[in-house]
């Protein structure tokens, strides 16, 4: 019997997990006061019912709100402006209802809105990096996509774009979510395109912290858990987009499952070589994050599995990657190497069939290369099985360009 290594869980928001819970919001939001920011994404929650039964239950339980819409990944000067305007409007709690752009903005005004300052003094690799000091808002995060996880996560994920772009993070568990709501029904107005990208993003968030060198048997046990809701639910959900029945709706609680277990398990491993890639990839082009991960997870996985075969065979995450090969191929293999063929090969497979844009579409060329490879040594590398040389790094783009 093997001894369990130490190991520690960053904090959790209470979460409440099913179909009809984000009606469960308005009475969430009064507990914490009776003035609310609302901050949505720009048109999708917006445009359903459930935009209008919030408001009527803000009503009902005696909450006032103002509002604020992020349309696209937020960035440093949106977070700003958000706190400088409502900074003085008495808020006492923050609802952020949207995918992981609406979250992150939400994360990020509610950590800011008792200080004031600009959220540039605490973002990772840019700015002077100050330490972030209590308190923030009570936050509650409510997803209406499956992928990013930010509903449990302690980043608030920031970009500015360009040639001097950049894809930073402030960080703090301060920022976790008090509450997250989780409801598939959610998900229904999603279209195709974007659960295709937004669960790639998801497994590949729990494919990564599986094989993290800070993973752990807690997080593994989640990973394996999401990874196997993933499986039996993602593609339901992407071929059921738009539709209500009994399959469809199925799938999408499966893959909000899978979406929560990702953020979940990335926020106490952190994640690996495509994640870091997303990085300058989404900092440089206009390249949606999801579309990113999916493009890029299949080539990553082979390459990493290649370098840990070739320099370090007795890494665990071969293991690991086997037993992924056998639990997407639904197979048992009394050889090593041919889980891992077929880890690769479905991942190659699922690419084809959802149809994932390669980088080359968005501008990006071998003379980026270097560029790429250079802002890709963030904190998600880091947590990669193994360090990947220069080459390696640039030949996962490469195979996507």
């Amino acid at each position: 019997m093997s001894a369990i290594a130490p190991f520690a869980i960053a904090r959790l928001p209470r979460i409440v997990f099913g179909d009809g819970t984000v009606a469960a919001v308005p009475k969430e939001a009064r507990a914490f006061g009776t003035r609310a920011l609302v901050v949505t994404g720009a048109r999708s929650f917006r445009g359903t019912e459930h935009w209008t039964a919030l408001q009527e239950g803000l009503e009902r339980e005696g909450v006032s709100w103002e509002a604020m819409a992020v349309d696209g990944e937020p960035s440093p000067e949106l977070v700003d402006e958000a706190v400088a305007a409502f900074k003085d409007g008495g808020i006492e709690v923050v609802i952020g209802i949207g995918g992981g752009s609406a979250l992150d903005a939400a994360k990020a005004v509610a950590g800011l809105l008792p200080h004031g300052n600009s959220v540039m003094d605490h973002l990772e690799g840019v700015g002077p990096e100050r330490p972030y000091a209590a308190p923030s808002v009570p936050l509650i995060a409510v997803p209406t996509t499956a992928g990013t996880g930010s509903e449990a996560t302690k980043n608030a994920v920031l970009s500015r774009h360009g040639e001097a772009g950049f894809k930073k993070s402030f960080r703090d568990e301060l920022l976790v979510a008090r509450v997250a709501i989780v409801d598939p029904a959610l998900l229904a107005s999603c279209p195709a395109e974007v659960v295709a990208a937004n669960g790639m993003d998801a497994f590949t968030q729990l494919l990564e912290s599986y094989v993290s060198i800070k993973a752990n048997p807690l997080t593994e046990a989640l990973a394996w858990s999401g990874m196997e809701a993933f499986r039996e639910g993602f593609f339901a959900a992407w071929e059921g987009s738009g539709r209500t029945d009994d399959p469809a709706a199925a799938g999408r609680t499966q893959v909000a499952y899978a979406s929560m277990l990702s953020g979940i398990c990335l926020a106490q491993t952190g994640l690996g070589s495509v994640h870091g890639l997303a990085s300058p990839l989404g900092a440089f082009f206009p390249i949606p994050h999801g579309l990113v991960c999916g493009t890029l997870v299949a080539e990553a996985t082979e390459v990493n599995i290649r370098a840990l075969t070739a320099r370090e065979p007795d890494n665990p995450a071969l293991a690991k990657y086997a037993r992924v090969g056998e639990l997407l191929s639904g197979l048992s293999f009394a050889d090593r190497e041919e889980a891992l063929d077929h880890l690769v090969r479905i991942l190659r497979a699922w690419t084809d069939r959802l149809a994932l844009r390669r980088l080359g579409e968005y501008g990006v060329a071998v003379g980026d290369l270097d560029r790429i490879v250079a802002g890709s040594r963030g904190s998600s590398m880091k947590t990669n099985p193994l360090v990947l040389t220069d080459g390696e790094v640039a030949e996962v783009v490469a195979r996507r360009l």
